[in-house]
């Protein structure tokens, strides 16, 4: 297991780092989904694999804090980086993590207000609640959308320091090297 050094992220923070860009990305794709779904048995099938990735995104999430905290020192920023762009990036990046646990707790919150639990994982014959009905889906609609700006966002930069900087900004948070 590689460490992080000065100059790249370690093995631990990309595998991090990339399991949960896919995570998010299948939670994105089937929240939206669900969302969209027009009978209550396609939206339970999409929230049986939408919540247990939830899950996931919120332990990966933690571990990710508890792993800078304790055992892993972050990469020195980019040379040549603004101080401008420094502080959005790491703007950028605690927003991440506000938006993961506030979509975290406003899921959590619609699926215990509304009792979906048996409907989605138990019960054949439960009635799916109608969501909208309580009141952590606009925050969770929300957070939804601002992960996908966030995603852009992130996403665009790493793409303009690869590409227009050439400063090869990705190599860091790629494994090996």
């Amino acid at each position: 297991m590689q460490m992080s050094r000065p100059d790249r992220y370690g093995t631990v923070a990309v595998s991090i780092h990339w399991l949960s860009a896919i995570l998010i990305l299948a939670l994105l794709g089937s929240g939206f989904r669900a969302a969209n779904a027009m009978d209550a048995a396609t939206k339970a099938g999409v929230l049986r694999f939408h919540i247990p990735i939830a899950i996931m995104i919120l332990f990966l999430t933690a571990f990710r804090i508890v792993w800078w905290w304790r055992f892993d020192l972050r990469p020195r920023p980019v040379a040549g980086l603004p101080a401008w762009q420094e502080r959005i990036a790491r703007s950028v990046h605690v927003a991440f993590y506000v938006v993961i646990f506030g979509m975290i707790a406003s899921g959590a919150g619609m699926v215990i207000l509304s009792g979906a639990a048996s409907a989605i994982f138990g019960l054949p014959d439960a009635r799916l609640p109608n969501f909208t009905d309580y009141a952590p889906r606009a925050p969770h609609g929300l957070g939804g959308f601002l992960l996908v700006a966030l995603l852009v966002f992130h996403a665009g930069a790493a793409l303009y320091h690869q590409f227009v900087r050439r400063d090869r900004l990705l190599r860091r948070m790629w494994f090996g090297g």
